[in-house]
């Protein structure tokens, strides 16, 4: 979860990212939210190529997103 949340932010900004997450309907989850669609048990990977798809995120900016480079820290 914690790669989406990543992600979410790299691409969108915080403010926006959560809007995106709350507001937006994405038909490749059967038109559910993101949040619906992970309190229903989908997948974060499957639900932030959703989000990629409803919000025409290029395909290089896709793939990898959220994941810490290695030996990189998490914040605590």
């Amino acid at each position: 979860m914690s790669e989406l949340e990543r992600a979410m932010v790299d691409e969108f900004g915080d403010a926006y990212g959560r809007s995106v997450m709350r507001d937006v309907v994405l038909t490749g989850l059967g038109d559910r939210t993101a949040r619906e669609a992970l309190g229903e048990g989908v997948d974060a990977r499957t639900v932030w190529l959703a989000i990629c798809e409803e919000m025409r995120v290029p395909e290089q900016r896709r793939h990898g997103v959220g994941r810490l480079e290695p030996g990189a820290r998490r914040d605590r």
